[in-house]
């Protein structure tokens, strides 16, 4: 009996102890300020942007691939980005988001699919949001949270990473890279041009 107990404290201690340790390494929006390019969300996704993504589940098994091409106009001090997504089983999706500033860094954002408000912070070159959503697993739909984080690198491309949670439990990531449609054109050179963007899908209500 003596022994069946210690070892259960045993366990409980362990998981304490890698809660602990996931919590110090956890990323924090304040480690970046100071930090260079600047990432503005408002100024780096006006105009027109192209991204390619993946899904992965927790085994790490590849789930879905997408391009998305964006526009993003000002409405005031709101950045209205439209997201058009063409997935790699044909599927398209659009979600329009209508991103507030709040002062200090913060943010809010609204979009249809999306349940409640998103809230985040911008400081130096990186932009971390958090937002629940209701995703298509197979045939049921899960509401997960998305914890977003956004990288602008040095030579105008960003880097995307969003950890993916159902009851607080990760069961994907999401990455990605964005580029804008402007540097595309101008890589590709007078004989050639960009990619064109995929037919736009049905707005979300």
């Amino acid at each position: 009996m003596a022994a069946n107990w210690s070892r259960a404290v045993g366990v409980v201690f362990l998981l304490l102890a890698t809660m602990a340790i996931g919590g110090c390494t956890r990323m924090k929006i304040e480690d970046f300020a100071g930090k260079q390019p600047v990432l503005k969300p408002e100024t780096y996704f006006l105009g027109q942007t192209r991204g390619w993504g993946m899904f992965h589940d927790r085994f790490g098994n590849l789930r879905r691939q997408f391009v998305v091409d964006m526009v993003g106009e000002m409405d005031g001090d709101v950045l209205v980005l439209t997201e058009d997504f063409v997935y790699d089983d044909g599927e398209k999706q659009q979600r329009i988001w209508r991103l507030t500033p709040q002062g200090g860094g913060g943010y809010e954002g609204v979009a249809g699919d999306v349940i409640g408000t998103a809230r985040g912070k911008a400081a130096g070159n990186a932009f971390n949001w958090s937002y629940d959503i209701d995703l298509k697993v197979g045939d049921s739909i899960w509401r997960v949270t998305f914890d977003d984080w956004l990288l602008l690198q040095t030579d105008g491309v960003v880097l995307n990473r969003a950890t993916v949670t159902r009851w607080g439990f990760e069961i994907g990531t999401l990455t990605a890279t964005f580029h804008k449609r402007d540097r595309l054109s101008a890589a590709a050179g007078p004989s050639q041009s960009a990619p064109q963007a995929q037919p736009v899908a049905q707005a979300a209500e």
